[in-house]
């Protein structure tokens, strides 16, 4: 069977790209069985240095570091490029516009599974870029539809900075596991009808056990979508 490349732009964090890998060649053996594993192509960064471009505000610097990097995907071969997280989703049409190949949008992969439920009110948490800015927002709710809301003030914080000071150095903790159920659930009498996990490594933390309340994992959304592009 032919099976399509796909080019990772990963890093930011290793800890989250290694779930796109572990995803993808897990969904592509249980697809086609046997010794089957998915043909990928990495370009890892240094999450350092976008971290100090998302804080200095110098996204125009991001994008011709992702846009350099994801040429280099292409030439080596890949048929379709993601972006392994959502806040860098921000720089998604300054890549695009510089490459001659797809580039598959974390949110439309995460706003598809949102409309086949029928799901009208979703919160959203992720880091303060994509809590509070309109990249991520307005893509969801201008091309679907769907009325996204954030947490307060004071719970964006929480949130943001359990993100940069634990998830993205591989620590778990149970006290920020806390944290996270009770915004979750507070979001739902605010009347969101699913929580978007979005930044790629809260799924790191946070797990459907964890809630009653209806999560959705966008790495593994984008990974489905990524599955279903190289297959087809």
């Amino acid at each position: 069977m032919f099976m399509k490349t796909i080019g990772l732009l990963g890093g930011m964090s290793w800890e989250s790209t290694a779930s796109y890998y572990h995803l993808l060649n897990e969904g592509i053996k249980q697809e086609l069985g046997g010794l089957h594993s998915a043909k990928v192509i990495l370009h890892s960064v240094d999450f350092q240095e976008i971290a100090d471009y998302q804080q200095q505000n110098k996204w125009y610097e991001a994008t011709e570091l992702l846009a350099n990097a994801a040429k280099g995907i292409e030439s080596a071969g890949a048929d379709v490029v993601l972006i392994c997280t959502n806040t860098m989703h921000k720089v998604a049409d300054g890549i695009q516009s510089q490459i001659g190949i797809p580039l598959l949008h974390i949110a439309d992969a995460t706003a598809q599974k949102l409309q086949a439920d029928g799901i009208k009110r979703v919160g959203l948490l992720g880091t303060k870029f994509t809590m509070e800015e309109d990249f991520y927002k307005g893509y969801i709710s201008g091309n679907y539809g769907i009325d996204v809301i954030t947490p307060n003030q004071k719970e964006r914080d929480v949130v943001h900075d359990i993100i940069y000071s634990e998830l993205c150095c591989g620590q778990i903790k149970a006290s920020s596991r806390a944290q996270y159920v009770e915004i979750v659930e507070r979001m739902q009498k605010e009347g969101a009808e699913g929580i978007i996990l979005g930044c790629t490594e809260i799924a790191l933390l946070l797990k459907q056990t964890d809630t009653p309340v209806k999560l959705y994992d966008t790495t593994s959304l984008h990974v489905q979508s990524a599955l279903s592009f190289t297959l087809k």
